[in-house]
C-alpha cells in the first residue's frame, strides 16, 4: 500500500491484479485499485474532480480527467474516511499510476490540490 498526505488529506492506494482477456485480437491485463481519502484537516471538504496519468510498460500513456469518483464528490468531515474501488485496463502486464484530486475547503472555500502518489500495478505472474 502507498499513501501520501497533502494539505491534511491522506490517501492510501491498495492495487490488485484481476486477470487478463482479450479485446478484439489484443490481450488487455485488468487491474483494481481501491482508495481511501482520509480528512486529517480540521475543515470540511469535498473532492470535485479527479486527473490521472496511467502509464503501462510499452510507454503507451492514457489521462483520465472528469468530475467526482465513480458518480460521486464526496464531502468529508474532519476525520472521516472515504473508499472506493475502481480499475483500469493495461496492454501491458506492468504499469504504473498517479494524479490528483481537485477539492475544495468550505470554511476559506478555497480550492487546492491532492497529490495521489505514484502506485504500481504488475500481474503476479510476470514478476520474476
Amino acid at each position: 500500500m502507498v499513501q501520501q498526505v497533502t494539505q491534511g488529506i491522506k490517501i492510501s492506494v491498495k492495487t490488485e491484479f484481476d486477470g487478463t482477456f482479450y479485446k478484439g485480437r489484443r490481450i488487455q491485463y485488468a487491474f483494481a485499485y481501491t482508495i481511501t481519502i482520509e480528512n486529517q484537516s480540521k475543515d470540511t471538504v469535498q473532492l470535485t474532480s479527479r486527473y490521472w496519468k496511467i502509464k503501462d510498460s510499452l510507454n503507451y500513456t492514457e489521462i483520465v480527467e472528469g468530475d467526482g469518483v465513480i458518480g460521486q464528490k464526496p464531502i468529508l468531515l474532519p476525520g472521516e474516511r472515504h473508499s472506493y474501488t475502481s480499475g483500469c485496463l493495461l496492454v501491458s502486464p506492468f504499469g504504473a499510476m498517479r494524479g490528483h484530486y481537485n477539492m475544495v475547503n468550505f470554511a476559506t472555500t478555497r480550492k487546492f490540490r491532492v497529490s495521489i502518489p505514484l502506485f504500481n500495478l504488475s500481474a503476479p505472474f510476470s514478476i520474476n
